[in-house]
Order: C-alpha cells, then sequence, then structure tokens
C-alpha cells in the first residue's frame, strides 16, 4: 500500500547524522489530502466510534480497528536454527507459566537460536497479534533507521523541524527524544466520557493526525517532566511521514521489518488512506515482536549490518531523572522496585508486581498492555516474549518470573 506524499516536495537528504550537519526540514503537509473524506463526514465517523466505544461493544475497544492497512514484512521468512542452552526444568516452569497467563505465544531467543516456540489456543506461528504498546519501541526503531537513512539529524533535533506548525509556539521547544521518552510536556494519558476531550478526538478521530498537531495541549515545560501518554507514540507517525516522504506503514515495513526478516501484518489507519497509528494497534505476528528485540540485543546490528546509528540503542536503554525506569520506547529493569509501570512514578495506577530484582542488571524490556512483555539482555544475547490477553487477576501476575527462570536456567558460558 502507498499513499501520495507529492506535495512534500522531498529535497535530497545527505547522510546528516553522519555529516554532522541538520537534516533539511520538510514543508508543512496537509496529514488528510487527497482521501475524499470531508470535514463533516470526518466528525460524523468520530461520533460513531465514540459511542460505539463508549458503549463497549464487542470489536469496539482496542482489537475493533475499523480501518486496517497492510504492513509488509520480508517476503522471503527464514526461521532462526532451533536450540537448547537452557535447563529443560526451567523452560519448562516458565512455558507452564506463560500458559496459565491467558498468554497467545511463549518465546525464548538465545545466542542467535529459537529455545523455546510456544502458542495457545488458536494462536499460531502466523497469527497476528494486536502490539497495544509493544508498538512504541517499534516506533522508536523507526527514528533509528530514519537516523541511519539520514532523514533525521539526532535525537535531540526539534520536533518542530518537520511538524512546522509548531513553529512560533511553546510546542517548538520538543525535542525527538524527549517524545520517545514521554517528556514531552503534552498532556498525559487519562480517561473521559466527554466527546470533546482531547484524549478521545486524539484516539477515535479520523483525522487524529490534526488533533495532535493542532489541539492536543503542552501543560509542562518540554523535558521537566516524565508522563505516560498515547499522543507522543502516535507524533512517530508524523514525524517518520514528514522526515522520510514515506508512508510510516511502508517504511516500517521495508526499513525496519523487511530488514529483520520479519514477517509483516496491518495496522490501524485513522481512516482509509489517512495517517496510521504508531504509538499503538500495529497487528504483527509475535516473533516479530520478537525479531526487534533481537535487533536491540545486537546493539542495532543484523547479520554484520548496522541498521541503527552507533549508540543509539544505548540512549534507548537510558532512563531520563524524571524517571529512573523509563528509556526511549522501552523501560529499565533495575533499580529494583516492587511496583512499578509505565506511568509516572508518582503515581500507582497500572503498576506491576515485581516479587524480585531481575537477575540480570542489564534487562530492558518492552511493556505492552495486557502484560505483553518482551524482555531483552544483551550481556546473554537473551530475548523472552510473552503476549496475549490479560492474566487472571489471581495470583497477580509477577513481571520477573519467566526473565528470570530463564536466566537462571541457562547453560553456563
Amino acid at each position: 500500500m502507498t499513499r501520495s506524499f507529492a506535495s512534500l516536495a522531498l529535497p535530497t537528504l545527505l547522510p546528516a547524522l553522519l555529516a554532522g550537519c541538520a537534516a533539511a526540514p520538510l514543508s508543512e503537509t496537509p496529514a488528510h489530502a487527497d482521501t475524499g473524506l470531508s470535514e463533516v463526514e470526518g466528525e460524523a465517523l468520530y461520533q460513531e466510534r465514540f459511542a460505539r466505544y463508549m458503549r463497549r461493544e464487542p470489536g469496539a475497544g482496542l482489537a475493533g480497528y475499523d480501518t486496517l492497512a497492510p504492513v509488509e514484512g520480508t517476503a522471503a521468512w527464514t526461521p532462526f536454527p532451533k536450540g537448547s542452552g537452557v535447563a529443560p526444568d526451567a523452560l519448562a516452569a516458565a512455558r507452564a507459566y506463560a500458559a496459565q497467563a491467558n498468554s497467545s505465544a511463549f518465546l525464548v531467543w538465545q545466542g542467535g537460536q529459537m529455545v523455546s516456540e510456544d502458542y495457545f489456543g488458536e494462536t499460531t506461528a502466523t497469527s497476528p497479534v494486536v502490539s497495544k504498546s509493544l508498538a512504541k519501541p517499534l516506533a522508536t526503531i523507526a527514528v533509528g533507521r530514519a537516523m541511519a537513512a539520514g532523514h533525521i539529524a539526532s535525537l535531540d533535533q526539534p520536533m518542530a523541524d518537520f511538524l512546522t506548525e509548531w513553529h512560533g509556539t511553546p510546542k517548538a521547544a520538543i525535542t525527538i527524544r524527549q517524545v520517545l521518552g514521554m517528556r514531552s510536556g503534552l498532556l498525559p494519558q487519562g480517561s473521559s466520557t466527554d466527546p470533546e476531550s482531547v484524549l478521545n478526538r486524539s484516539y477515535l478521530h479520523p483525522f487524529h493526525d490534526r488533533v495532535l498537531i493542532e489541539d492536543y495541549p503542552l501543560v509542562d515545560t518540554p523535558g521537566s517532566r516524565y508522563e505516560y501518554s498515547n499522543a507522543n507514540g502516535d507524533l512517530v507517525a508524523l514525524l517518520i511521514e514528514r522526515a522520510t516522504g514515506t508512508p510510516y506503514e511502508d517504511w516500517v515495513g521495508r526499513e525496519v521489518l523487511a530488514k529483520i526478516g520479519a514477517r509483516g501484518g496491518q495496522i490501524w489507519m485513522d481512516h482509509p488512506g489517512g495517517t496510521p497509528h504508531s504509538g499503538c494497534c500495529i497487528l504483527l505476528p509475535a516473533e516479530s515482536y520478537l525479531r526487534l528485540a533481537v535487533l536491540l540485543a545486537q546493539d542495532g546490528t543484523w547479520e554484520g549490518a548496522r541498521l541503527l546509528p552507533e549508540g543509539f540503542v544505548t540512549a534507548m536503554r537510558t532512563p531520563s531523572a524524571q524517571n529512573p525506569h523509563a528509556g526511549l520506547g522501552v523501560y529499565v529493569g533495575a533499580p529494583y522496585v516492587e511496583w512499578r509501570g509505565p506511568a509516572n512514578p508518582e503515581l500507582t495506577y497500572g503498576r506491576n508486581y515485581h516479587s524480585e530484582p531481575y537477575a540480570a542488571e542489564d534487562l530492558f524490556l518492552f511493556d505492552g498492555n495486557s502484560n505483553q512483555v518482551v524482555y531483552v539482555v544483551p550481556s546473554r544475547q537473551l530475548v523472552v516474549l510473552r503476549t496475549g490477553d490479560s492474566p487472571p487477576k489471581e495470583p497477580v501476575w509477577d513481571n520477573t518470573v519467566l526473565p528470570n527462570l530463564i536466566l537462571r536456567g541457562l547453560s553456563a558460558d
């Protein structure tokens, strides 16, 4: 699927990152141009979506994406070689823990080999898994690819170089690093029953891109505070499209998934021919999410080729002063805190239980709603994935069980 970006007049961009100069900003682009959806039709569609969402009808929530577009992956998928190296009793215990937790998939990769690959219920190796916030590390990786290609100069480049509508406003101070690290100063995530709430309109409106750019409020000084917000994640699609002149779904398919041999899937568009959501809402097989983590475990290289700039993965894994557990699109395992989650550390909602410290100091993780997690341990070249629905409330999900069982079951080097 390819959408027209003729109005971009994309300049030829040299590898600005390597040359140490700023990439040229693109001109302001009507994100919903030539889609055939009028303002009146768009508002009517939003009201219909909102009413359905508030009724909590089947298919009205995270699984109810009413416009999906294809995301192409590799044309020649090849499985990882099978391997061992984890004690059978440890692997069996981890598999059993995943199985009782409403999981759809449990995968373990170590040292270049697939140690365990288990699917539950009707899920198969090619079944699309709803990413929820597993989409956020993918979006961050997409930014790294754009940097490697010279379209973005650095993580500290202003978003307004591409979202030119922000020029001359307080939002002009927001950097790419702050957006990826949830420190943009934009309104935190929340819930509302008001159809006029920007929280609902930025999620459900068929012109959600315009809502994000024009209406989503700045409530804190950029860089001063960590606050989780899906708006940050969804801004990445706009950044990529403005920076590269390529539809986000095409960039992700060609420049990320295909480069790591991953299968593709589908992504939620705000309307046909419109803008995709990048902060959530891509559907890929579980093994494709695992490959994203493998890329990071290998410091941004794949089969000897560097796909992400030198130091980019380190930047992803580095927390900010505002949240010691939040990097860029990923979360950091240490230091140990019994209850913590993706929200501001001062807040209590959305926290996950950790019965003990993670058994590797360098562990970091993807963290999606429903306790969908991908643990990455570069020092042991280890990736452990669990996708699925929310685990039962009792016994409480323990975020440390799966990686610690596997880490302690690894054969000695």
